[in-house]
């Protein structure tokens, strides 16, 4: 399942989730943004259970965006222990993104 976050809700579905969890940091407006959706639903079906997966709007929570350096977006970011340990910026492709998030399982 995937869930929306907002800056009220980032610390406790982010930093103080028991699993890692992607966060795919997008806008409406942006056209790569909405060509990754189905890429990450297929990753929240792949890592059921084993990772959350978060979607949080950068124009409605600026602050908390620029609070993780997010210059461009797409801009997905796998957090583990409360701690940002993986980056990926741009339209990536399902591999990658499972390989970033694998990688938070090890």
């Amino acid at each position: 399942m995937i869930k929306t976050v907002t800056s009220a809700t980032f610390e406790d579905a982010v930093l103080k989730a028991e699993k890692p969890v992607l966060v795919d940091l997008w806008a409406s407006w942006c056209k790569p943004c909405i060509a990754m959706e189905p890429t990450i639903e297929a990753l929240a079906k792949e890592f059921d259970g084993k990772v959350d997966i978060a979607k949080l709007n950068v124009d409605e929570n600026p602050d908390l965006a620029q609070s993780l350096d997010v210059m461009s977006i797409p801009t997905l970011m796998v957090f583990k222990n409360g701690q940002p340990v993986n980056r990926v910026v741009g339209l990536a492709t399902k591999e990658r993104l499972a390989g970033a998030v694998t990688a938070a399982l090890a």
